[in-house]
């Protein structure tokens, strides 16, 4: 026997030496990432015969010692464990992650079995012993995080109301941040990532380098600290939310794909999905919502350009199957995120519906479902996804800046009239050539947008009826589109420094419901109240009528506040969007319920923007 030969035999040995031995990594503390690694069968991620994607089901039941919660997870093929610095391709590590809800003993039973595409349909397939039946346990402490950190508030889920809560806290979210670029993942430092496009060229964030801290994450020796830093940023200015596409072969970057290559659907590349989770991994630390965009108009079914590179044509068949199973099981544990069927997503409302069922079904903790289409779309994709119809709890809008507060507040009232309230967001300003603007200045750019229709809009605009106009509706908040025209746009970004002053408006705005203790969750439009029974963009009032109202005038000046049904003297206090801090008295400090009230003048600068808090 050669040396080749003996090398071989010892490795085989070897591996079969440790089928079936179990792992348990990761902090064992409520709400952080534990992952279980089980020594299983050796594969390689292009192999056909098995696939060790398709032709193995590998699935772990978690459950606490009470009995509840019980958490049925889907697992994955992790190469050799440590693909991420490796960039291996090959090995016998399988795996599953929790983050588990409550402390104390948690248990867990495992399910492997082997047979063609059993991962993808429901055939029994074959046991393998001894790793079917695998089990064991291991304890949880209680979470020691506190501030942003999404591990100190628990998973985000959607409870039936227009808002998302935090199973640990019970708080409410609202969210704001970035919706550009969609071609985040579009990074030279992550494996198996080309550009396609001589104009969409991979980003390499330097300008967010400066964020990355010696605490941070990276791997193969400091790769990724772009990416990371530019996290850094986004939380530093007070964001929670960021989006990005993880498939858009075919589409207009034609840059992300989870897969070996672009056109190999059922063979997943395991070093680059390892980098995208040390990312999000990142992100949940810093407590930023994950907008998960699974796929784009271009590629979604048979119709778009890019057809070819559509997942069973838009049906759900094998690759797709796949795709939502590979997706859930390696990122699913992160705390706050929603899966959204797709970006100006063109499927039929039957293959909608099909798609959120199955993800329903595979993803263990029922993340937030949501979808998104085209402005002109919405009456026609909508109506048939709303109540009991479809396992969409939300949606996510793209429209023109100053229409965002009337089709938020559209399909907010809609949704809660089918029997299902929607967790509604502003997503993409249109137009879409322009988006959201940089801030005046930046690499020259003068601070106005000049639409085809030849009117001007400013980020002021947008903070008015965009980012506002969306909060006044019953919005659960917005992400910020870049357009394709203006400077760092939604192909081509990697400074997210160009929208430095509107991410401060975000901030602003969320410190303000959160150091008011405003109770938004419990509140619903009522643009009636001071005089705006046609929701034009005049004033907007907010209100849980009788006990608290917000009044936002995007122009300034004063308004009327109708309080005939309500009793009792109400505080008059106003807030300064534009630089956040203190409440300031106005001309009026109170009023008394029974009539139709003036709430007086705000304290300066009359014909800026003001909110006012009229609070029992």
């Amino acid at each position: 026997m050669n040396l080749i030969a003996l090398l071989l035999v010892l490795a085989v040995a070897a591996t079969e030496a440790t089928v079936g031995n179990v792992t348990i990594g990761g902090e064992l503390k409520q709400w952080h990432k534990i992952t279980l690694t089980l020594d299983g069968p050796f594969a390689r991620e292009r192999d056909n015969d098995p696939n060790p994607f398709t032709d193995y089901r590998f699935t772990v039941t978690f459950t606490h010692e009470s009995g509840a919660p019980r958490y049925v997870v889907p697992g994955y093929f992790a190469a050799d464990g440590n693909a991420a610095n490796t960039s291996a391709d090959a090995g016998n590590k399988w795996r599953a992650h929790l983050s588990p809800d409550k402390p104390g003993r948690w248990n867990y039973t495992g399910s492997f079995v082997k047979g063609k595409h059993v991962a993808v349909n429901d055939g029994t397939g074959e046991p393998l012993k001894p790793l079917d039946g695998l089990s064991g346990g291991f304890n949880v402490a209680p979470t020691d995080k506190t501030g942003r950190d999404f591990r100190a508030t628990g998973r985000l889920q959607y409870v039936g109301k227009h808002y998302l809560r935090f199973a640990g806290t019970g708080e409410y979210f609202l969210k704001a941040g970035a919706d550009a670029p969609e071609t985040l993942l579009a990074y030279t430092d992550f494996d198996g990532t080309e550009a396609r496009k001589k104009n969409v060229p991979l980003k390499t964030w330097a300008s967010h380098i400066r964020d990355w801290r010696s605490s941070d994450p990276s791997w193969k020796d400091g790769k990724g600290k772009g990416l990371i830093g530019a996290l850094n940023y986004l939380a530093g200015k007070g964001c929670n939310a960021f989006s990005f596409l993880t498939y858009n072969a075919g589409g207009d970057g034609d840059n992300v794909w989870p897969f070996v290559s672009r056109d190999d659907k059922l063979h997943y590349d395991c070093s680059k999905l390892d980098q995208w989770g040390i990312v999000f991994d990142h992100a949940t630390a810093l407590g930023l919502y994950l907008h998960f965009k699974l796929q784009e108009t271009e590629n979604d079914d048979r119709q778009g350009p890019g057809a070819a590179q559509s997942l069973d044509g838009g049906d759900l068949g094998p690759e797709r199957r796949l795709y939502c199973r590979e997706v859930i099981a390696r990122f699913a544990h992160n705390l706050a995120l929603n899966w959204n069927l797709g970006e100006e997503n063109s499927q039929s409302s039957a293959q909608q519906q099909a798609m959120a069922q199955f993800i329903r079904k595979t993803d263990p903790y029922h993340h937030h479902i949501v979808i998104h289409t085209f402005p002109n779309q919405q009456d026609k994709v909508y109506p048939p996804l709303l109540g009991d119809r479809s396992h969409l709890s939300g949606a996510s809008l793209q429209n023109g800046w100053s229409q965002a507060h009337q089709r938020v507040l559209k399909w907010v009232t809609e949704s809660a009239r089918a029997g299902k309230p929607w967790v509604v967001a502003h997503d993409e300003q249109n137009p879409a050539e322009l988006g959201v603007p940089p801030d005046p200045g930046y690499e020259g750019f003068d601070g106005k947008a000049v639409g085809k229709d030849g009117k001007t809009y400013t980020l002021h605009d947008i903070r008015k009826l965009c980012l506002w106009g969306t909060l006044m509706a019953g919005g659960a908040g917005v992400e910020y589109y870049f357009g394709y025209k203006l400077p760092q746009n939604d192909l081509l970004c990697e400074d997210w420094r160009s929208r430095d002053k509107s991410w401060d408006y975000c901030r602003i705005a969320l410190e303000f419901f959160a150091a008011n203790k405003v109770p938004f969750w419990e509140m619903s439009n009522a643009d009636a109240l001071v005089g705006n029974a046609e929701n034009k963009n005049t004033r907007f009032c907010f209100a849980k009528p009788g006990e608290i109202y917000l009044v936002y005038l995007p122009n300034g000046g004063s308004a009327d506040l109708d309080l005939s049904v309500a009793n009792g003297t109400f505080s008059v206090k106003w807030f300064n969007p534009r630089v956040g801090g203190a409440l300031q008295d106005g001309s009026v400090k109170s009023v008394t319920a029974g009539t139709t009230a003036s709430l007086g003048q705000p304290p300066s600068d009359s014909t800026e923007d003001w909110l006012v808090l009229v609070r029992k």
